[in-house]
């Protein structure tokens, strides 16, 4: 498991005045009120950025970071990933995960028969949806419900799900 999660990614320049527009990879937007500060992936190294003011417009969060106080400051950081380690992480509760601990979690059936490997977690309204690309290369989706999802281990990285019926076919 990763020790950094991304919360959201700069989008653009909101005005003059080195604030940010960003477009939030977490499902809840509110979160970034919380935050004292978030770590700026350039992908060469990881900037610790410290808030200094939040808004909200639309769906996505303003911030202004302490230092970056020009349009030219921020500007060439647009497209970049904003991350938090997993101590800042929102708490989760029961049966809840970050998508990032799942992805690559091996997934058997109720006999223990190895299916292959969730690749993705599609967010719908009602609730997630789970990819695994099986062994023979299909690629099956899973409502993420208690009927589907039997167990998750998350320190064994297996995951034991139900075939309802109809799933396959």
């Amino acid at each position: 498991m990763d020790d950094l999660l991304q919360v959201g990614i700069i989008t653009q320049p909101h005005g003059v005045h080195g604030e940010v527009k960003v477009f939030p990879t977490t499902n809840d937007v509110k979160r970034f009120k919380k935050l004292k500060e978030v770590l700026l992936d350039t992908r060469k190294e990881k900037i610790t950025l410290e808030i200094e003011s939040v808004k909200f417009f639309k769906q996505y969060a303003i911030l202004k970071f302490r230092g970056f106080d020009s349009i030219n400051d921020i500007e060439k950081y647009k497209g970049t990933p904003l991350l938090v380690t997993r101590e800042n992480a929102v708490k989760l509760g029961q049966d809840e995960y970050f998508i990032a601990d799942l992805i690559d979690m091996a997934v058997y059936d109720e006999q223990e028969q190895y299916l292959g490997v969730l690749t993705n977690v599609i967010e719908t309204g009602a609730n997630d949806v789970y990819e695994v690309k099986f062994e023979d290369g299909r690629q099956i989706l899973f409502p993420a419900i208690k009927q589907c999802i039997l167990n998750v281990d998350m320190e064994g990285r297996k995951m034991k799900v139900h075939i309802m019926d109809g799933l396959l076919d």
